[in-house]
């Protein structure tokens, strides 16, 4: 298998604008039944080895717990129950409400309400359109779903290993239904004072210092998937700061800046992967030094924080366990 094969955004972008309805439809009822965690934690994805998952939720003092997966090898969405109850239904061919529908009715069926506060998408061009009205999103290829699963758990496993290299606080490696993008973040113990007209998602995910490290699939503002980084608040001079490789550059956005590397730049390079780490590495530096933040006392090399010299393997496995 080819690590990072080629989404040329063009040709997958209908695909993706089908899914991420999907995801944001799923992702609401996740955001309904589960239990609000810092920096809302427990909203995002996590990956599968078919897709991606919601895992287990529910809020009921009977004990009893849902959950939601999309599986892109067989191209379904499956609901299980604890109760042992099981439903799915395949994905292509379905418009935004007909899956909606589906949906709804599949939770019914095993249970549980649709509790949607919201039905609507989120920060999207047809945000005060309906999931349920939508026929307009009806592209679903195979091929771009599977590839998009293939590459989302690709770059999981990248940034699993950039977050193992700091030992401080930070967040699970998730994927994000608002958005569409899969990161990772670490955080400073410095609370920050973000302006009054900051939105309730913004307050909640940056009420400490961050810096942030992913990828996203691009949008019709940056037409193109690309691995990203940014510290919030931005210090001062942060887009003048070196990083690596080359073909990385500081793009402005809402008043900030985005260190940004391009995806297909990645894919030309020998080694793939060790670029992408020293990409999220050097601007990850450049943003905790100009903020303050002690580098050297959370450097976490290949994972380990005790004192005892480590070993000269890595793999957990030769480890005697």
């Amino acid at each position: 298998m080819e690590l990072f094969p080629a989404v040329p955004y063009t040709s997958w972008n209908p695909t993706k604008e089908t899914i991420h309805r999907f995801a944001q439809i799923v992702g609401k009822v996740r955001l309904a039944f589960s239990q609000r965690r810092n920096h809302w934690w427990n909203v995002p994805y996590h990956l599968t080895g078919r897709g991606i998952t919601t895992r287990p939720m529910g809020l009921t003092d009977s004990g009893e717990f849902f959950c939601m997966d999309f599986d892109f090898v067989d191209h379904s969405l499956r609901i299980t129950h604890s109760s042992g109850a099981a439903v799915s239904f395949p994905l292509p061919g379905l418009s935004v409400g007909e899956f909606y529908r589906r949906l709804v009715g599949s939770l019914e069926q095993i249970g549980v309400p649709c509790d949607i506060a919201r039905p609507f998408p989120y920060d999207l061009p047809d945000a005060a359109r309906p999931f349920a009205d939508d026929t307009e999103h009806v592209i679903y290829n195979t091929e771009h779903a599977h590839t998009y699963w293939i590459v989302l758990s690709q770059v999981n496993l990248i940034l699993e290993a950039y977050a193992a290299q700091w030992s401080g606080k930070t967040s699970p490696v998730h994927h994000f239904w608002h958005t569409f993008d899969i990161a990772v973040t670490r955080f400073s113990d410095k609370k920050t004072q973000l302006p009054a007209s900051a939105d309730t998602v913004t307050r909640e995910a940056c009420s400490r210092e961050v810096i942030s490290a992913g990828f996203w699939f691009g949008d019709p503002s940056f037409p193109e998937p690309a691995f990203y980084s940014y510290t919030a608040p931005e210090p001062k001079g942060l887009e003048n700061q070196e990083i690596t490789p080359a073909q990385a550059h500081w793009i402005p956005l809402r008043g900030s800046h985005l260190a940004v590397l391009r995806y297909d730049d990645v894919r030309d390079t020998p080694k793939p992967r060790q670029t992408v780490l020293d990409f999220l590495g050097s601007a990850y530096r450049a943003g905790a030094g100009l903020a303050g933040w002690d580098i050297d006392a959370k450097a976490c090399p290949g994972g380990v924080t005790c004192d005892s010299p480590a070993p000269a393997h890595s793999r957990l496995s030769d480890l005697q366990l």
